[in-house]
């Protein structure tokens, strides 16, 4: 696979990193969330490419100071985004630019310090997943918080949903999300009952192995896949059961996020805490998941989808952990540890 990757030193730890989407051009900007500094920002960052020499270079915007480690980073659209803090708050955030002006950072709604312990010290806020305007957070504190984009008031605080940390939610459907936690237990939450009790539980694997990250397929949200501590991917098909489809395994260390490609989501990356990022990919010419139509999906294909798929290495592997990542057509961006963002251009998603 022919790719180019830049990489480029931006002094801080990246937690999160992600396209600011641009549905109707080629996207070049990007934001990112720091962690680990005394005053950590929200930053705003474009390309500059240099013909001469071929290199792509990321110049900082804008940005913005941030309370508390950024946990968590997510765009509603190509101008509001939300983001979530080690200091038990969630933001909703504006990118905004006038008259020709280069755009600034706005915070627009601030949910302050609603994860807390019972002893009303601050819990972080360890996630949140969105569906359309409606924002679901969770918390080390075990509560969920029911936020929407155009409300200043938690619409709906689920207590004691879980009596450990939980670590990672996503949604299901409108009315349904799925959270994991610190035992290895995934949940199933009706956020339309008023019931704080979970209407399904079960368990990631057989062991009490915690669940990093959550990610639903693109355009089947009952397929969902798991990165855990342990380096593996585990996908469940849950019209059917809770019993997981597939398990692979895959890093050395902790899988820290799972992205599909949103126009071809037979395509998968991964990245974690061994300092690899990953490209799943169907096999050079096998039938890939958008020909199946409404047939087999790859990812729910039996326990030989292991050799249906080619696994490749973005990158070299890196002596720090991998925090984030995000694919916007054939560009992915990654935000690592060792405080340098990295660029890889040209990654061979059209067969």
């Amino acid at each position: 696979m022919t790719h180019n990757i830049h990489g480029t030193f931006v002094s801080e730890k990246i937690n999160k990193i992600r396209w600011r989407p641009d549905f109707m051009n080629d996207s070049h900007y990007f934001v990112t969330g720091s962690w680990d500094n005394d005053q950590n920002a929200i930053k705003l960052w474009d390309f500059q490419e240099n013909e001469e020499d071929a290199e792509i270079y990321p110049f900082l915007v804008t940005e913005l100071p941030h309370k508390g480690d950024i946990t968590e980073l997510k765009f509603l659209n190509g101008d509001f985004f939300v983001t979530s803090s080690s200091q038990g708050s969630v933001h909703l955030m504006k990118i905004s630019s006038e008259h020709g002006l280069e755009p600034v950072i706005e915070s627009k709604i601030r949910w302050e310090g609603i994860h807390k312990f019972p002893n009303d010290e601050i819990s972080p806020c360890t996630a949140f997943c969105t569906y359309d305007n409606d924002i679901v957070s969770v918390g080390e504190d075990g509560n969920i918080n029911l936020l929407n984009s155009n409300n200043q008031n938690v619409v709906r605080t689920i207590e004691n949903a879980d009596s450990c940390s939980i670590h990672c939610v996503t949604f299901l459907k409108h009315s349904e999300i799925l959270t994991g936690n610190l035992r290895g237990q995934l949940k199933i939450f009706d956020i339309r009952v008023s019931s704080n009790e979970a209407s399904n539980t079960f368990m990631l694997s057989g062991d009490q192995v915690s669940p990093l990250c959550l990610q639903n397929h693109p355009t089947q949200r009952h397929l969902v896949v798991a990165g855990d501590e342990e380096g593996s991917i585990t996908i469940w098909d849950l019209r059917q059961n809770t019993y997981p489809v597939n398990l692979l395994d895959a890093h050395e260390g902790g899988v820290m996020e799972i992205h599909f490609h949103l126009d071809h989501p037979d395509q998968l990356f991964t990245c974690s805490t061994a300092g690899d990022i990953w490209h799943w990919s169907p096999k050079s010419g096998g039938v890939s998941s958008l020909s199946l139509g409404n047939a087999e999906n790859i990812w729910l294909a039996s326990e030989t989808i292991k050799n249906k798929l080619d696994v490749f290495t973005l990158m070299p592997k890196l002596h720090k952990p991998v925090n984030s990542l995000d694919v916007n057509r054939n560009k992915v961006l990654c935000g690592c540890d060792n405080e340098a963002i990295y660029l890889i251009n040209g990654v061979n998603i059209y067969k």
